[in-house]
This record gives structure tokens, C-alpha cells and sequence, in this order.
């Protein structure tokens, strides 16, 4: 069969699997929203930011209304901390009930971030299941100390309750929670890699004709763009903890990502997708584009992908967009526009201060309060910078993408080859890597 023109960022397999989904008259609709990274309970420079998440919520109630969905895709990191505060919990719950009682049909699936508690989380499941809410945070084991790959499939469900898909839904890994090696020898990468190939085989084994496969996750995607300076997200340095995209079989209509803030797609791949934030999370998102994806699965391939952008109700702004000296920063800081008598305080931008300093300004913060008095925004830091001195040896600091770039167990090996001679010996590969991870999770 004639495939046709191959659209940018398609697979041919995928390209395939769309044109048959077109050919096909009798076609099974399942509408579905991806989103992940939610950090309800973040506070911000130490303002909270309530009303920003209420807001949000607000509005992809309406959105599922609107959109007729079937089924919401939580990919991880509901929570800002594992033991988040009681109006944190009580907004989530919230949502649940409300999301359920204006769209009765919707089936809801959540997996566990690296900042939720996974047990908390799971906790209330035997309630929830009232509000067709399926939430995954513990990696299930038998009896027999094997992976429960039955509890990590959630069946999907359309309008009519006719079952339409099976959703692979992997929580954030930690050591430990994938199958062992038959070797012995294993890294994160590929157990999480082996986890997914696994799961995904079983579930193919429990599908039937004509029901789609998707999956979740909450990972670090080899691939995966960040701002130079996003710190929202710990990686490992040299991408040890990056999974490739090869972990996701092409047999997956659809895979839906949490962790990283950006939303874009991994790999060129269209349906392998980081949903994004929905707020920004540091000054390095504020040019991120925040928003959900929608997509259509039908006769079990993927068709409609949609990113739909999501209003931002509190701005973040940088002043000056670089450093500049004092005198500068404080002209345009008297610029900014007046604070109205009663305006709602929630909806002032976040304001980051740059300066560039020839030497410490004890003083320069209570100047810049002082401009920022009558000012409708809310200040969160100062961040000097200083020129280099004349006669510096011509050194910059590394960035954070530089550092990125640096394999700690390559500097491991070139120091211990250097010190004593001879190869790094394997045990102590092994602990090093052991540490690493540990430090990661």
C-alpha cells in the first residue's frame, strides 16, 4: 500500500499506521489530553502561587468539557515535594472531583514523579476509583519477587465503555523497580530500557485487534532540549540517566512524558511527546511554550495531535533582558508601570533585577525596593555580575550546559590512570555509578 508523502518529525511505520487510520470508515474514536509536571504547592521566591495553579485547573476543567475527552494523561510530578501541604492535596483532590462530576465519562490515569512520594500518592486509590482515576506510584511485585506487569496496564475505555486501548503506565523509576539483568551487570539506563520492552511485549500479548498501545513515563529522554540555564529539573551531568527513544517500541500510537519543563516532541518522533509544565517553574521557562497535548487515537493508531497553549495569568519578567550598570537598571525599574489602588496583587509579574557591578553595592538592593515601591510587580531576586578585571586570564565559568557535557566516570578513569597506572578496576565502576545515581534520585 502507497504510504504517500511523509510528513516532517513522522516515522514511515507511523506515517503507515495514520494512513490506514484514514482508510478505514468504521472508526473508533478516543479522545485524549497529556499533561505532566504540575508542582502543585510551589512557591515561587516564597510567594505562593495558588491562585497560577487554581487557574490552570480551572481551565483544563473546561478544556476536557469543551473537547469532549475520554481519558487525561498525569505524567508525574504532581506534587512540588513528597510531603506536600494539605491545600496542595485538597486542590488536586479537588480537581478530580470536579473534572469527574462535569465530564462523567472521563477515565483520569496519573503516575508518580520524582517529587511525589509514591505511596502517598497511591494512597487514596481505593476512593478514587469512584472518580475513574487510576493512579500509579509503586512498581507492583508477585509473590515470586517479579514485576506485576498486570498492575501497569490500564485499560482504556470510550464513551461507551467499549475498551479501546492499553496504557503502559510506568511511574518515575528508581533502582531497582525494573527486571533484573540475566547477566547480573546492569545500568539505570538499560533497565528502564529493558522495563519498557518487557511491559510492552506483555501488554501486546493482552491486546486485542484493534486496540491501540500507549505509554507513560517520567524520564530524562535522551535528546530532550532544556534552556542553558534550567535548574528546575536535576540531571545527571555527561546524560547518564538519559533514556533513549528506543526504549518505546514504534508499536506505541502515542508516548506521554514528565519531567522535562519544555514541551516538544523526542527524537523527531510525533508521538513521543514531554507535555511541558504548565507553569513556568525558574526565569529560565519564561520563554517556554506552556500547554497540554491532544490527540486522537483511532483504530488504535494516532491521528489530531494538537499542542493547545495554556493562558499564563502571572508573567515573569528580567530587567534589564542583560546585565547593566546600576544607574541603567534603576532608570528603567522607574519606568514600570503603577500599582492601581485594590489591583489583585496574585496577577503582578515576577521581576528578576540584572546588574552589573564594578564592586559589591551594599546598598543597591534597599534602591531598587525603594524604585519598586509603587511598582504593580513582585520582586524575587538581584542577580549581580561583575566584568572581567584587566590582566584575568582569559578563563569564563563553565555553564550548565558545559557541564552537561562532562562524564564524570571518564574523569574518574583519566584521574585513577594518571594516579596509580592500569585501568579503573570494575568493582569500583560499579560503586562510582551506584553513587552517582543515588545522588540523582
Amino acid at each position: 500500500m502507497h504510504i504517500g508523502v511523509k510528513p516532517d518529525g513522522f516515522t514511515p511505520f507511523l506515517c503507515y499506521r495514520l494512513y490506514i487510520c484514514k482508510q478505514n470508515k468504521n472508526t473508533m474514536s478516543l479522545k485524549i489530553i497529556h499533561t505532566a509536571d504540575w508542582h502543585l504547592g510551589q512557591t515561587f521566591f516564597g510567594y505562593d502561587r495558588d491562585d497560577e495553579h487554581e487557574a490552570f485547573l480551572s481551565w483544563l476543567t473546561d478544556l476536557l468539557v469543551q473537547r469532549q475527552t475520554d481519558v487525561l494523561l498525569i505524567a508525574g510530578d504532581v506534587f512540588d515535594v513528597a510531603n506536600p501541604s494539605a491545600a496542595a492535596q485538597h486542590r488536586f483532590f479537588r480537581f478530580l472531583r470536579e473534572a469527574n462530576r462535569r465530564n462523567p465519562h472521563l477515565q483520569i490515569v496519573v503516575i508518580a514523579g520524582n517529587h511525589d512520594s509514591a505511596a502517598r500518592l497511591e494512597a487514596p486509590v481505593p476512593l478514587l476509583e469512584e472518580l475513574n482515576t487510576s493512579i500509579v506510584g509503586i512498581v507492583p511485585r508477585t509473590d515470586l519477587c517479579k514485576i506485576d506487569f498486570g498492575s501497569l496496564l490500564i485499560p482504556l475505555y470510550n464513551k461507551e465503555r467499549k475498551r479501546e486501548a492499553l496504557c503502559l503506565a510506568v511511574p518515575y523509576l528508581r533502582q531497582g523497580d525494573y527486571p533484573a539483568s540475566k547477566e547480573g551487570k546492569d545500568t539505570y539506563v538499560e533497565g528502564i530500557t529493558r522495563m519498557y520492552h518487557e511491559l510492552y511485549d506483555y501488554a501486546d500479548s493482552q491486546r486485542q485487534p484493534g486496540e491501540a498501545l500507549l505509554a507513560m513515563g517520567h524520564l530524562h529522554a535522551t535528546g530532550a532540549e532544556l534552556a542553558e540555564d534550567d535548574r528546575s529539573e536535576r540531571t545527571i551531568m555527561g546524560g547518564l540517566e538519559s533514556v533513549s527513544v528506543d526504549a518505546f517500541k514504534e508499536g506505541l500510537a502515542y508516548t506521554a512524558l514528565g519531567h522535562i519543563h519544555k514541551a516538544q516532541r523526542v527524537g523527531g518522533r510525533e508521538n513521543i511527546r514531554y507535555a511541558g509544565s504548565p507553569l513556568p517553574m525558574s526565569f529560565s521557562e519564561q520563554h517556554y511554550h506552556h500547554q497540554v497535548v491532544a490527540f486522537t487515537l483511532e483504530n488504535g493508531c494516532l491521528s489530531d495531535c494538537e499542542a493547545v497553549p495554556i493562558p499564563l495569568r502571572t508573567a515573569l519578567h528580567r530587567i534589564p533582558a542583560e546585565p547593566a550598570l546600576s544607574a541603567e537598571v534603576l532608570l528603567q525599574l522607574s519606568a514600570l508601570p503603577l500599582a492601581e489602588e485594590g489591583a489583585d496583587r496574585s496577577l503582578w509579574p515576577y521581576l528578576e533585577v540584572q546588574v552589573l557591578l564594578t564592586e559589591p553595592d551594599p546598598g543597591f538592593r534597599h534602591r531598587v525596593e525603594e524604585a519598586l515601591a509603587d511598582k504593580a510587580v513582585r520582586l524575587t531576586s538581584i542577580i549581580p555580575s561583575y566584568p572581567k578585571k584587566e590582566g584575568e586570564d582569559d578563563f569564563r565559568p563553565l555553564s550548565y550546559t558545559d557541564l552537561q557535557k562532562i562524564v564524570p566516570l571518564a574523569v574518574l578513569r583519566h584521574t585513577f590512570t594518571n594516579r596509580f597506572g592500569g585501568d579503573l578496576p570494575e568493582e569500583l565502576e560499579k560503586m562510582f555509578n551506584d553513587v552517582i545515581r543515588e545522588v540523582s534520585l
